[in-house]
């Protein structure tokens, strides 16, 4: 206004920072452009899936928000602390050569689960959020059929995973989304049809994750004429590597029927068991341990990065509970606590 003294611009940046929006767009004179408010990746899921509802959408925005903040935040960091993304060539590379690269990109043991997969990928630059199991602004509904989503940005990509009751199913669409940010350079939005998808990059993204979470060499393991007739016996004959890859029984199997040691046939019926039969129900969790609930959403980069800068004293106490899924004080004081080991 006239007179009055406006925001500088590092005042206006970390306004921006906090809304997830680009500093420009503060700066634009005239009404707000709907079309222009979101950003390349909002605007590409939406456009992948017309279909999203209002309250996935939120949460797309949500997603952007955290990463901005996370973004903020990390820039007042010792520049030697700070991993920056910084993919590894794929180009001209067949998928399960990429996948192999990509592998040893990651560092990966021959043993894992969700929670090492997850670890490397942010030990690598880039974000892992998991949706809440609890109602809440950071659950994906039950009912909901997407999977993931992931949101491609050069300087801190993100994927977000839904939390199943499965962490083999999490851990698939964790490298299928990967795949996206890896091989296509591209945001992307994924639901269960997409896993079974005739679309080019849905394949690769699938071929993708099938090859870095079971190499070839991964089923030399595997002796087929120790193979089950009948299909539902199939999981308890892959019980020992589904518990050394942190990967589900059909995971193997489609990998077992792509390398031709598998009739389509039996990968089919056990599509068709696996779809029938009935999971026991679980009960509701306990919310005992609410503190450490942002480290399961955000990822321990994320809320390590928070809690630097509340102790450095660049953001309040009030602040950090706010970029934490507004924890309560006394939680914040645990969750603390908890990364310092007392």
């Amino acid at each position: 206004m006239a007179g009055e003294t406006g925001l500088t611009f590092n005042q206006l940046r970390k306004l921006a920072a906090f809304f997830g929006r680009g500093t420009l767009f503060f700066m634009e004179p005239g009404p707000v452009n709907e079309a222009k408010v979101h950003s390349p990746q909002f605007r590409t899921l939406s456009n992948q899936k017309p279909e999203l509802s209002h309250r996935l959408k939120l949460l797309v925005e949500r997603v952007e928000r955290q990463r901005a903040v996370f973004l903020a935040l990390r820039e007042e960091l010792d520049p030697t602390e700070v991993v920056r993304f910084s993919p590894p060539d794929l180009a001209g590379l067949s998928i399960p050569d990429a996948a192999s690269r990509v592998r040893e990109w990651l560092g990966l043991a021959n043993r894992n689960n969700f929670d090492s997969y997850r670890k490397a990928i942010e030990a690598r630059g880039l974000l892992v959020f998991r949706s809440n199991g609890y109602t809440g602004k950071w659950q994906i509904a039950k009912e909901s059929p997407i999977l993931g989503f992931s949101l491609y940005d050069p300087e801190c990509p993100v994927i977000v995973i839904k939390k199943q009751d499965a962490d083999t199913r999490q851990s698939f669409t964790l490298m299928h989304e990967l795949g996206h940010l890896l091989i296509h350079c591209a945001s992307s939005i994924d639901d269960e049809e997409d896993l079974y998808s005739a679309n080019d990059e849905e394949q690769e993204a699938n071929a993708f994750a099938g090859h870095l979470l079971v190499p070839d060499r991964f089923l030399l393991s595997i002796h087929d004429n120790e193979r089950p007739i009948e299909a539902a016996e199939f999981d308890s004959w892959l019980e020992p590597q589904r518990r050394a890859w942190g990967v589900s029984g059909e995971m193997i199997l489609r990998r077992l029927m792509d390398a031709g040691r598998l009739p389509s046939e039996a990968y089919a019926a056990y599509r068709r068991w696996n779809t029938q039969r009935v999971m026991p129900e679980k009960e509701g969790g306990s919310r005992e341990h609410r503190n450490r609930e942002p480290r399961h959403i955000f990822g321990d980069g994320y809320v390590r990065t928070v809690l630097d800068a509340m102790n450095a004293r660049r953001i309040t106490l009030a602040k950090a509970s706010s970029y934490l899924d507004n924890l309560k004080i006394s939680d914040l004081h645990k969750l603390e606590r908890f990364y310092a080991g007392v």
